[in-house]
């Protein structure tokens, strides 16, 4: 007969913070932290005790050191930065995570850990329905995915070009030439930065008032430059939720071998639901996509997705290689294949989880409903006296402002006005008035 698992009673300080995470979800908290950093390092700060304290005592120190500094995006009235609200399995994952203590770095320091990143990232590719053969890094966030796809970018418009990357470095490469959009998010600028390129390798792309690249300049541009490419567009505007034109940009990249970068930190997942597929059509050929998982999927933290459909160029760029870390015949995934880490959380439970909780028609009607309710929403405004809508709402994003006609300052105003009124604290609300 089998017995049911019992769990043992947990006591000492996770007791105390499992009560304390019973309770935050479910209570209204503030959406904008109530304390300034003078209040916060008074509150952290002091002398480090000479002698260690109880556990218990700690964990309760630090909930009331930072609460009042705490950012409500995890509450439904939080409608600032994308940031996502984790989902409470994949916090549930993210808990054991810690708990386990797992180096995610090699298979043999985990082999749970190793296969559950493996089957997470299969799963991502099928939702995403990108080429099965690619490889998946997941990494701490979309900045750091773009920098293992350019990474990869680097290494490969090199190497066609004769130039090999691991024997000879950048000195005396071919000159490599980047083109992006003056509108582009300022992570992919930092992340060339990181792999080496400074200004005069990026050629800046005009875009149109939605945030969308101008194919027509970008061809021009790309008829005037010898050597190697690269080129980086958008899935998921920042501001406007816009879309490249990516069967165009894919063309322009078989033209002239250049490898295609798509930054779509969240856009991407709009290929997980019929209504809003379209918006992606042509994406699946591009030569590296990076996302995040802590944003539209609802992932914990330190989440995010390097996929590269060159699995070769993935692991030349990333491959950490030495004698004790030596691989068996029989062993899986090994994650310093795809991320610029040796020693790592193992983030692949919490994925697993949160994929598993949401369901392959979770994903899809999460992302329909959420388009939903802005394309609701903009319907509604529309015509309304007072308030300006800046976008087209594709996505799931509204660009607003709020006019009366009083001149800039007064605009601004109005705006972090209507802002701060969203808080429930008191204070946020007198002020707003």
């Amino acid at each position: 007969m089998k017995h049911a698992h019992t769990f043992p009673t947990v006591t000492g300080p996770l007791a105390t913070a499992a009560a304390y995470a019973d309770t935050y979800r479910s209570r209204k908290t503030q959406l904008h932290p109530t304390a300034n950093c003078d209040t916060l390092r008074a509150a952290f700060g002091g002398d480090l005790p000479a002698k260690g304290q109880p556990g218990e005592q700690v964990i309760a120190d630090l909930i009331r050191a930072a609460e009042p500094g705490l950012v409500g995006n995890t509450q439904p009235g939080f409608f600032a930065w994308v940031m996502g609200s984790s989902h409470t399995t994949g916090v549930a994952a993210d808990w054991l995570t810690s708990i386990w203590g797992q180096n995610a770095g090699i298979y043999q320091c985990s082999p749970a850990a190793a296969t559950a990143e493996e089957v997470a990232c299969d799963w991502v590719l099928d939702i995403l329905d990108l080429p099965r053969s690619a490889s998946v890094g997941i990494t701490t966030g979309a900045t750091m995915a773009g920098f293992i796809g350019l990474a990869a970018a680097r290494g490969e418009v090199l190497r066609r070009a004769g130039h090999d990357l691991a024997e000879d470095g950048l000195q005396g490469a071919p000159h490599i030439t980047v083109f992006i959009s003056d509108d582009t998010h300022v992570s992919n600028l930092a992340a060339l930065r990181y792999l080496g390129f400074g200004s005069r390798n990026i050629k800046r792309v005009p875009s149109d008032d939605q945030g969308r690249l101008s194919i027509t300049d970008l061809a021009g541009q790309m008829a005037q430059v010898r050597g190697p490419k690269i080129m980086i567009a958008t899935a998921g505007h920042i501001n406007s939720g816009a879309f490249d034109d990516f069967h165009a940009l894919a063309d322009l990249a078989t033209q002239h071998g250049a490898w295609l970068h798509i930054d779509a930190a969240f856009g991407l997942w709009a290929r997980a639901s019929v209504s809003t597929r379209t918006l992606t059509n042509g994406i699946e050929r591009a030569d590296s996509w990076s996302t995040d998982g802590h944003k539209w999927l609802q992932i914990p933290f330190d989440s995010g997705f390097a996929i590269v459909r060159n699995k070769d160029a993935h692991r030349r760029a990333m491959d950490i290689s030495a004698s004790y870390l030596s691989e068996g015949p029989n062993d899986g995934r090994t994650a310093t294949h795809y991320n610029p880490e040796l020693s790592r959380r193992a983030r692949g439970f919490a994925v697993w989880a949160t994929l598993k909780a949401l369901g392959r028609h979770g994903i899809s009607d999460m992302v329909r409903n959420h388009c939903d309710c802005a394309s609701l929403l903009a319907y509604k405004l529309k015509g309304t006296p007072g308030i300006r809508l800046h976008n087209n709402v594709v996505l799931n994003q509204l660009v607003l402002s709020f006019d009366r006609g009083r001149g800039g300052d007064d605009t601004d105003r109005m705006t972090q006005a209507c802002l701060l009124y969203t808080s429930p604290s008191p204070r946020d609300k007198r002020q707003s008035r």
